[in-house]
């Protein structure tokens, strides 16, 4: 503990605080990051066209490809029990 010490022409203490302070500023950095660029794109590592756009819920979808018949009237009702398990219990707002 010699070479820390102030008066011996050592660094000081104060040198045990530069990995808190670079902690810290990762930490900060992510944090900037998360909220801000990557929020709404899926991270970097998701294309921007890759994601669906904002107020498409899953049940606008199923009600969608039912209405065009992507899926019949069967399939239509299987997704949505699946979804009522993942999801709760669905509002009457629904599609179809």
């Amino acid at each position: 503990m010699e070479t820390l010490a102030i008066g011996d022409g050592g660094p000081g203490p104060w040198i045990l605080f530069f990995p808190l302070i670079w902690a810290a500023v990762v930490i900060g950095a992510v944090t900037v990051l998360r909220r801000t660029a990557w929020r709404g794109r899926g991270g970097p590592w998701r294309p921007a066209d890759a994601r669906r756009p904002a107020g498409d819920s899953p049940l606008a979808v199923l009600g969608r490809r039912f209405a065009s018949g992507e899926i019949d009237e069967d399939e239509y009702w299987r997704r949505l029990s699946v979804l009522e398990e993942h999801f709760g219990r669905i509002g009457t707002g629904g599609a179809a």
